[in-house]
């Protein structure tokens, strides 16, 4: 790998709430060495205010994201992937695009915070929740010593992040 940023796409189906959350941290603890993107393969048009609420109330700056198709990064001229980590049972299950470049994947489900039901504060403790867990996988990717890994060992170690507490049910991932 290069001594560019590592491109990284986080996916779920509605890109709008887990695949947002995970770009947003990403891009903020691994900045210069890691570039993140979201993407949902049914996108819901506009990421889930709730996520928005939470990002801005952890001091993000929320003005860039919006829902969004994986069909946007699959052309000609868009980012090569390093890393593509589905944050959803229903991404893992489907059948994703060929990214060039062949980049690891991983499957990193967490339960979906938008389908949390309840008074404001419980659906708000959904969302923390998402993003506590994503923000620990995220730490421990990023202290992974990537350049020195094998193919093979870091394909192992990315898988076990996903295995981490937290964790939906394990879905074969597509090829």
């Amino acid at each position: 790998m290069t001594e560019r940023p590592y491109n990284v796409l986080f996916l779920c189906t509605g890109n709008s709430a887990r695949s947002i959350i995970g770009e947003a941290i990403l891009n903020r603890v691994g900045a210069g060495h890691f570039r993140a993107y979201s993407a949902g393969s049914q996108p819901k048009g506009q990421v889930n205010p709730d996520a928005i609420r939470l990002l801005q109330s952890l001091g993000y700056d929320t003005s860039g994201y919006r829902s969004k198709s994986w069909d946007e990064f699959a052309g000609a001229g868009e980012p090569k992937f390093d890393f593509v980590f589905t944050v959803c049972d229903n991404a893992a299950a489907e059948a994703c695009p060929i990214w060039p470049g062949q980049p690891m994947t991983a499957h990193w489900g967490i339960a979906d915070p938008a389908e949390a039901t309840g008074t404001p504060a419980e659906i708000a403790l959904a969302f923390r929740e998402a993003y506590r867990l994503l923000n620990q996988r995220i730490g421990i990717f990023t202290a992974l010593p990537l350049r020195s890994l094998d193919r093979l060992s870091l394909q192992r170690k990315l898988r076990d992040i996903g295995d981490i507490e937290g964790s939906t049910a394990t879905v074969t991932e597509a090829s």
